[in-house]
């Protein structure tokens, strides 16, 4: 072999060494470093009542919703992971992008092909420049394998996969920020349909009293002691506040047609029945601002886009160095199937090449401005997040507390109103006041029990923002591929 190929010895060396220069070969582009953001000391808008969370906290970990110890909500936010819609398109996006890091990983191995060819051919013996021959038929059997392979010596295929594995791991951020949307969703419509059901019970209520002073001014009126216009006041009162209550129906419905498609059923054939519930929002440890970092998937899934972005760059790099390439094919040919395998039949060649850009007008340059305005670009936009984050927590830790005062004051306005209501009713049946006075009073009364309603739902609402605002208990260790990223990272030294 070696007399019929003398160069074959030196070549192979040649391969050899391009082989070890593709394993220890340097990685063009900038090494990336998670970025370090300056955080708050603490919130600002905290209530004194409130805490940082501690190791033994479960409020917001995991299954959050279980912290308003709602049945009814827990077996509806159960739904959401199996049956949303919304929720299975984001986890098939996610799929996607894991398949394009296989994908990307295929690169850093040879492609081998092999096939199978059999030709039957007949030369013209007339052919020009031919020479006349008994045999101008012959067979021609091939088994052919092939093999090629890139030698990432500058990384380029590494960049792609890093790229790649980047892109995969926001997807995933991004599903778990469209799962935690979907819960808090859920639980804010959950909540706001719950203070309709506490406001329309309210109107109800308010509704049978009414109906019980109006049969009193008509007991009166019968009596000669009132005119009729106090009948047709007290008529007048009672049916607003029964078209009030219908109103509320009216919000009711389109909140129970939205949890119906969050939890993935259709509208037509769900129902939730009326119900009251304890609109008191539970006290929710909310950590140190630092810790937000780690707990808001949306905060990682744009880190994992600048990682992506600073590994476009190394890709735009790469552009600059030469292509080498390694080939390789080999088998068997022979004229008849009997000799087919027999080692004279045996062919094969090895190659290698290197393909260098000598002019592109500009092109790699610009594709490498393009890469390192993309990464500035995602570096804002992760700067800008961070801020967004720190300040939907204070947004709703304000709401949270102002809300808790106003409750209060409320609550001190719905009791002041009652004996306001009590008084007026006693000097009518006394005769000193009209039924004009009563009315107001029960307006005002009314008003103020709707609006202590109210505030009530918006507690519980403000209470599961300030929960997807946390995070919702999430961690940037639950990105995929976290771990084996990690322990890279370790083994490289960077």
């Amino acid at each position: 072999m070696s007399r019929r190929f003398p160069h074959v010895g030196r070549f192979g060396a040649g391969l050899l060494l391009c082989g070890v220069s593709a394993l220890t070969g340097c990685s063009v582009g900038p090494k990336y470093a998670k970025p370090t953001t300056p955080a708050p000391p603490g919130y600002k808008e905290l209530p004194q009542n409130w805490k940082a969370a501690q190791p033994s906290d479960q409020a917001a970990k995991g299954k959050w919703w279980e912290v308003f110890h709602d049945e009814q909500l827990n077996a509806l936010e159960e739904r959401v992971n199996v049956s949303n819609q919304t929720l299975k398109a984001a986890q098939a996006e996610f799929e996607q992008a894991r398949a394009a890091v296989r994908i990307n990983r295929s690169s850093q191995f040879p492609t081998v092909t092999a096939g199978v060819s059999g030709t039957r051919n007949r030369v013209s013996r007339n052919r020009p420049n031919g020479k006349l021959t008994t045999t101008s038929s012959y067979t021609d059997l091939q088994l052919p394998v092939d093999a090629s392979y890139e030698a990432d010596v500058w990384g380029r295929v590494r960049k792609t996969v890093e790229f790649a594995r980047a892109n995969a791991q926001a997807s995933g951020a991004d599903l778990e920020n469209v799962r935690l949307s979907l819960h808090a969703e859920l639980a804010s419509d959950y909540f706001q349909l719950r203070a309709l059901d506490a406001e329309e019970d309210l109107l109800n209520s308010t509704v049978a009293a009414y109906q019980k002073a109006l049969e009193l001014t008509q007991s009166r009126y019968s009596g000669g002691v009132v005119s009729q216009v106090d009948v047709a006041q007290a008529q007048t009162q009672l049916e607003t506040t029964q078209a009030q209550a219908i109103d509320l129906g009216v919000q009711r419905a389109q909140f129970e047609h939205a949890i119906a498609v969050l939890t993935g059923q259709p509208a037509s054939t769900f129902t939730l029945v009326p119900a009251t519930a304890d609109l008191i929002p539970p006290v929710i440890p909310t950590g140190l601002p630092s810790d937000l970092l780690e707990r808001r998937p949306d905060l990682a899934g744009n880190e994992r886009r600048m990682a992506a972005a600073n590994a476009e760059i190394g890709i735009a790099r790469a552009a600059y160095f030469p292509t080498i390439t390694l080939t390789g094919t080999g088998g068997f040919e022979s004229t008849s199937i009997t000799s087919w395998f027999n080692g004279p039949s045996g062919f094969f060649s090895v190659g290698a090449s290197a393909l260098e850009t000598l002019f592109d007008a500009g092109r790699r340059r610009a594709v490498s401005d393009q890469a390192r305005a993309a990464f500035d670009q995602s570096a804002a936009n992760y700067q800008e997040s961070v801020l967004g984050a720190f300040r939907e927590v204070e947004d709703n830790l304000a709401a949270l507390r102002l809300l808790e005062g106003e409750a209060k004051t409320q609550d001190a306005a719905v009791a002041s109103a009652q004996r306001s209501l009590e008084l007026s009713n006693n000097r009518y049946k006394g005769g000193v006041a009209t039924y004009l006075e009563v009315i107001t009073a029960q307006s005002i009364a009314l008003s103020d029990q709707r609006v202590a309603v109210e505030i009530a739902g918006r507690r519980m609402t403000s209470a599961v923002s300030l929960i997807k605002a946390l995070g919702g208990g999430w961690s940037t260790a639950d990105l995929p591929m976290a771990q084996k990223d990690a322990r890279q990272q370790a083994g490289s030294g960077q």
